[in-house]
């Protein structure tokens, strides 16, 4: 079974930058594709961004973050990145990373097929 945990979130002014990062234990995660989740208070949980298995070289992102954030992944270190740039209050939330052990999330990944969720990071952003 695969474990992940986030870390790099934090308290950052609007406008600043944060670079996120997801580590996984267990075999075989390099195959599979990953996202990048958040959920802000009394709010669902919704899709940010997610990138394919292997090469990573598919990725997708939510229309609220296209175009400031980028996912990347690096295979040795079982770590999945979200450099956050030009950030909004908006973008305030608990960061999660998970998968739902398909190859490739063209199209984002489904919440309800993610199995095994981390403890997140907080990410808040002051106006």
């Amino acid at each position: 079974q695969l474990q992940f945990v986030e870390s790099g979130g934090g308290l950052v002014q609007s406008g600043g930058f944060l670079n996120l990062s997801c580590v996984a234990s267990g075999f075989g995660v390099n195959a599979y594709a990953v996202g990048w989740f958040r959920q802000a208070p009394g709010r669902e949980r919704e899709g940010v961004s997610c990138i394919s298995g292997w090469d990573g070289r598919s990725t997708f992102y939510s229309d609220s973050v296209k175009g400031r954030f980028t996912i990347s992944r690096d295979n040795a270190e079982k770590t999945v990145y979200l450099q956050m740039n030009n950030l909004e209050p908006d973008d305030t939330a608990v960061y999660y990373c998970g998968t739902d052990f398909a190859p490739a999330c063209p199209l984002g990944m489904p919440i309800g097929a993610v199995d095994s969720w981390g403890q997140g990071t907080q990410v808040t952003v002051s106006s």
